[in-house]
């Protein structure tokens, strides 16, 4: 006679076939999910993944691309620490950056406001601000020339109308990262101010009514409700901004040499940014490996940066 089973016993082996149901289900939803990932997974590995990785040891080598790398250890650090040319790069990018980012900020921030209110015609001048984003910097390039070009230029002569000197503009060293800084805040406000438009869209009205039942004015408005609500977007635009800025080679390129490398950073490298001169170095002398250590070191300042504006955003920025 065989003995029934008791219920707990009943009851281990229903457990144990559900727990068996489950891990079969979450085998098979593991291997579909990797399968459907597996596009995305292929792209970040070939490459992002492999290109960091590789330029990794390229930064430890000699490399021409035209013969094998030939390992040297700390040499190409070392020698980008004593070249005066590396530090040059380096000021010229954070001049670049501490212009760029307050200016874009605060002039973006206005214009999004501006253009925040409910009136005809604001989606046409919406637009309008944003063509100059979608324009090519080859198109810039004309537009800025007729503006500041020494010879011809329309700022000149209105310099010359006014009483002062012409200038050199771009051909300046004093001038050409303010006017840099200008042309790139011009051709990218139009972005910025939409972000700034969908932080400021999503500002409660009913907090603004209060505050005007309260007696509070245009200005305490805007300081006191806009400025700490759209905080998060303000931390986004300055994460975005920043590193635009430490990334800036087009601009650069195009404004100051014109397509032609040889003289772009000009005058006298007063506009030699960091990507410029990685470009140089590696696509210019062949020194590969030289301009991966460059690559590398950008990456850890913008990283640095990055950290300390994730720490610094507890002060300022109110998610809540």
């Amino acid at each position: 006679m065989i003995p029934s089973e008791t219920p707990p016993e009943v009851q281990k082996k229903k457990r144990r076939f559900q727990a068996a149901g489950r891990s079969r289900l979450l085998r098979s939803e593991g291997r579909w999910g990797l399968l459907m990932v597996s596009p995305y997974l292929i792209h970040f590995l070939v490459f992002v993944a492999g290109p960091l990785a590789v330029s990794l040891y390229f930064s430890f080598t000699k490399y021409d691309m035209l013969t094998p790398p030939k390992w040297i250890g700390l040499g190409n650090y070392e020698q980008l620490f004593q070249e005066p040319l590396f530090w040059k790069s380096l000021w010229n990018t954070l001049y670049f950056a501490i212009l760029f980012v307050p200016i874009q900020t605060v002039l973006a921030l206005i214009l999004a406001v501006m253009l925040n209110q409910k009136l005809k015609g604001l989606k046409l001048f919406r637009m309008a601000h944003f063509i100059p984003v979608i324009s090519s910097w080859t198109v810039i390039l004309y537009v800025a020339d007729s503006i500041f070009n020494p010879r011809f230029g329309i700022a000149n002569s209105l310099l010359i109308k006014w009483g002062f000197d012409p200038q050199q503009w771009l051909n300046s060293e004093k001038w050409v990262i303010p006017l840099l800084v200008i042309i790139a805040v011009w051709k990218g406000i139009g972005y910025i101010m939409i972000l700034f438009l969908a932080g400021l869209q999503s500002v409660p009205g009913e907090l603004y009514q209060a505050a005007e039942m309260d007696g509070a004015g245009a200005f305490r408005k805007f300081r006191a409700i806009t400025v700490p609500l759209i905080s998060p977007t303000t931390f986004l635009v300055i994460i975005l901004s920043t590193i635009s800025t430490f990334q800036a080679f087009e601009q650069v390129y195009v404004m100051t040499g014109a397509g032609d490398i040889s003289s772009a950073g000009g005058p006298r490298n007063a506009s030699l940014v960091l990507m410029l001169y990685l470009y140089r170095e590696g696509f210019s002398f062949m020194h590969m490996g030289y301009a991966s250590a460059i690559a590398w070191v950008l990456f850890m300042i913008l990283f640095s940066l990055t950290l300390i504006q994730m720490k610094m955003q507890n002060r300022w920025v109110h998610y809540n």
